[in-house]
């Protein structure tokens, strides 16, 4: 008589984990995506568009200050551009994305929110093509107005999906999380948080070098990243967040 054996669940069990872990480093690239799109954005705006960003407020509120104080009319429209489209971005896609579905890791309703978002970088992409990548001072505030609220609404669904102390705008929160983790002597999520740094390093210095040798192209690449995150971003719609 053949001895009892116990099902063997441990293929079962190894798939499973596998599978939960290949869903959580998809969801990591999303934010590494989007963090390259945010530092590419800050470098043509910045570059591009009168030394202003459009990605990180805590610089621009200190360019509009010292702009303030040397009578840059110009320079001051851009940076309270920015700033107030910025925040009208945050305000609309928080709006939208309240109430999500808890758990959800990569909800559906990001996915439509920052579609807004790669629409407002399509309007950029368009307005940059036809002034052939110089704007007038005219076009300038309408330009930093469209990357300004793009990276708004990218900003706030970043931060409804934030993972680890991550978020894709800017990065001084993700330098704090790795300098309180080396503190504490923890490494957790500190390579993640680390990523994140390079990815906007590698964005910025992607933009730059797109704005000196194909300057209508520095403005396809953010929006092609955020088109690459949204179709990637659908995988996710029904996935857990793991505990």
């Amino acid at each position: 008589m053949a001895p009892d054996t116990a099902p063997d669940t441990a293929p079962d069990t190894v798939s499973v984990l596998s599978a939960t872990a290949g869903r959580q480093r998809l969801a990591d690239a999303l934010a590494l995506l989007l963090t390259v799109a945010a530092g590419a954005t800050d470098a043509l705006a910045y570059l591009g568009l009168g030394g202003v960003f459009t990605a990180n407020m805590t610089g621009n509120l200190v360019l509009l200050g010292i702009a303030g104080s040397h009578g840059a009319d110009l320079h001051v429209a851009r940076a309270a551009a920015a700033t107030l489209a910025f925040a009208a971005g945050l305000v609309l896609a928080f709006r939208v994305t309240r109430d999500l579905p808890a758990g959800a890791l990569w909800p559906r309703r990001i996915t439509l929110t920052l579609t807004v978002g790669l629409l407002c970088q399509v309007a950029f992409l368009a307005g940059w093509a036809a002034v052939d990548a110089k704007p007038s001072e005219e076009w300038d505030v309408a330009l930093v107005a469209l990357s300004a609220l793009a990276m708004g609404v990218q900003t706030a669904c970043a931060r409804r999906v934030a993972l680890a102390g991550i978020t894709t705008t800017f990065v001084t929160g993700t330098l704090t999380s790795i300098a309180e983790s080396a503190a504490h002597g923890s490494a957790r999520h500190v390579p993640r948080r680390l990523a994140v740094l390079l990815a906007l390093v590698v964005g910025a210095l992607a933009g730059a070098l797109l704005l000196r040798y194909a300057p209508i192209t520095a403005a396809v690449l953010p929006a092609a990243l955020v088109a690459l995150t949204l179709v990637l971003g659908t995988r996710l719609h029904q996935v857990r967040r793991n505990p």
